[in-house]
C-alpha cells in the first residue's frame, strides 16, 4: 500500500510501461523468498495457537472475514500470480515502448520464483555437518536416478552399482553438489514437505563433467579426483540434462 502499489497507481494511463515499476522494485522484491522460507514455520505457529484468545480478538477488532492463516497466504499466491499479469501483458504489447521492460521484469519474477522454490528445498536438508551457505548460491536442485562406480572398493559392489540406480536429489552450488536422499513426510502443511537426508558432497574444484553417456540422453556424468569416483546421472527428461550439464559447465569454467 505505501511504496508498490502507489508506483503501480502511476501507470493507470500507461499501463504498457509497467514493466518499470517492477525492475525499479526488483531487490525490494528478494523479501519474497525470505518471506516463503519463513512460511513453514508461522503455519506451525499458527496450528499451535490459532485458537487462542488473542487472535480471535484481533480478528474481531479488524472485522476480517478470514482468520489470519488465509492472509499470511497471500504473498505466496501473489508471487506467483505477477508472473501471469506480466505474460499476459506482454502478449498484448509486442510492439509497444515498453516491451522491453516488461520482458525483463518477467524474466526477473521468474528468477526469483525459482530462488524461491529452490531455497525451499534446501531448508529441508537434513544431517549436513556444515552451514550450506558456505557453499556458495544454490543454483539449482532436482531428482536424479543415479549409478556409482568407484575404482576402489570391491568388483561385486561395482557390479551391482551398474545395474541399480539410487534415487538422489541433487543440489548444485557453486562450491559443492550435494547428494541427498528424499522422504516424503506424512502429515499435514509444513510436516508433510519433504526432507532430504543428505548423504555425500563432491567440491566443485575437483569435479569433472561427461555431458554424453552412450545409449541414453538423458545420461551425464559427473566425475572426481581424475575418475576415482564417477555417478552416472539420469535427468527425468533430455531437457533437464542440457539445464544442468550447462549450469555445471558454467561453475568450473
Amino acid at each position: 500500500h505505501r511504496i508498490f502499489l502507489r508506483e503501480l497507481e502511476n501507470y493507470v494511463e500507461y499501463p504498457e510501461l509497467v514493466g518499470r515499476c517492477f525492475l525499479d522494485q526488483m531487490e525490494d522484491f528478494q523479501i519474497y523468498e525470505k518471506y516463503c522460507q519463513n512460511k513453514p514455520r508461522s503455519e506451525s505457529l499458527w496450528r499451535q495457537f490459532s485458537d487462542s484468545v488473542f487472535f480471535q480478538e484481533c480478528q474481531r477488532k479488524l472485522d476480517h472475514k478470514l482468520s489470519l492463516d488465509s492472509y499470511l497466504l497471500k504473498p505466496v499466491q501473489r508471487i506467483t500470480k505477477y508472473q501471469l499479469l506480466l505474460k499476459e501483458m506482454l502478449k498484448y504489447s509486442k510492439n509497444c515502448e515498453g516491451a522491453e521492460d516488461l520482458q525483463e521484469a518477467l524474466t526477473s519474477i521468474l528468477g526469483i520464483l525459482k530462488a524461491v522454490n529452490d531455497s525451499m528445498h534446501q531448508i529441508a536438508i537434513t544431517g549436513y555437518d556444515g552451514n550450506l551457505n558456505e557453499l556458495g548460491k544454490l543454483l539449482m536442485q532436482g531428482s536424479f536416478n543415479v549409478w556409482t562406480d568407484h575404482k576402489k572398493g570391491h568388483s561385486k559392489v561395482k557390479d551391482l552399482a551398474r545395474f541399480k540406480p539410487m534415487q538422489r536429489h541433487l543440489f548444485l552450488h557453486e562450491k559443492a553438489v550435494l547428494f541427498c536422499k528424499k522422504r516424503e513426510e506424512n502429515g499435514e502443511g509444513y510436516e508433510k514437505a519433504p526432507s532430504y537426508s543428505y548423504k555425500h558432497s563432491l567440491n566443485m574444484a575437483a569435479v569433472g563433467i561427461t555431458e554424453n553417456v552412450k545409449g541414453d540422453a538423458k545420461k551425464f556424468e559427473i566425475w572426481y579426483n581424475a575418475r576415482e569416483e564417477v555417478y552416472i546421472v539420469q535427468a527425468p527428461t533430455p531437457e533437464v540434462k542440457a539445464t544442468w550439464v550447462n549450469e555445471i559447465r558454467k561453475v568450473l569454467t
